[in-house]
């Protein structure tokens, strides 16, 4: 069952008295802010990995 028109209207105009314009966008700013720090921190877990890989193979030649 998807929902109709109107249903996602109701929702809309619920959520917008319930956090008011301002907020939605700091809201998502926010959720934005936090995707990219995940993104970074599982970067550079991926580069300890590969260095400490590059150095067990160094370790033994």
């Amino acid at each position: 069952m998807t929902p109709s028109i109107w249903q996602l209207l109701i929702v809309l105009v619920i959520v917008l008295l319930l956090f008011g314009r301002g907020k939605i966008p700091q809201l998502m700013g926010d959720m934005a802010k936090g995707i990219k720090s995940f993104k970074k921190g599982m970067s550079e877990e991926e580069k300890k990995e590969d260095k400490n890989i590059e150095n067990n193979q160094d370790n033994e030649k």
